[in-house]
């Protein structure tokens, strides 16, 4: 006679895989909102700090063929650039990426503008530019509060 196979177990085998590998692909980037020393930890070598004047903190990092400049307001990111160490544009699929890793459970939605690709959030709550920035293409992801929030509605 053939064993039989339970159901039950394979389903909490199966949970067990997937969850397995959302917890490992969500700790492979960080995003919006997220903590200093989580994005130091995934974010690479650190190329620079500085204190502006705003209060705010910005934080060059180098990983691979990426740059990421990152924005702290009290120790949590509120502005992430990424961009090639080359200087070269990022590609679609690179675009896509780095707008899905910031979804926060939305959708990015295109916005038509004349100088660079602009991106909404279906929530409202960030915004997201590609173009030049510190005489690199970049795609700039930042949490719109208050005013700003409000700004496109």
């Amino acid at each position: 006679m053939g064993s039989k196979r339970d159901p039950i177990g394979d389903m909490k085998q199966f949970l067990v895989a997937a969850l397995t590998v959302v917890t490992a692909m969500s700790s492979v980037w960080a995003n919006l909102g997220a903590a200093s020393d989580r994005i130091d930890d995934l974010y690479g070598n650190l190329d620079q700090r500085q204190l502006r004047d705003d209060g705010t903190v910005s934080v060059l990092y180098h990983k691979d063929r990426y740059l990421y400049l990152v924005i702290f307001v009290n120790d949590r990111s509120v502005s992430e650039s990424y961009s090639h160490i080359n200087g070269t544009d990022l590609s679609e699929k690179e675009i896509a990426k780095f707008l899905k890793i910031n979804a926060a459970g939305g959708a990015w939605i295109p916005v038509n503008t004349s100088k660079e690709r602009r991106f909404k959030r279906s929530d409202d709550r960030a915004e997201a530019t590609y173009g030049s920035s510190s005489g690199r293409r970049a795609l700039t992801v930042r949490e719109l509060r208050g005013k700003d929030a409000q700004r496109d509605q």
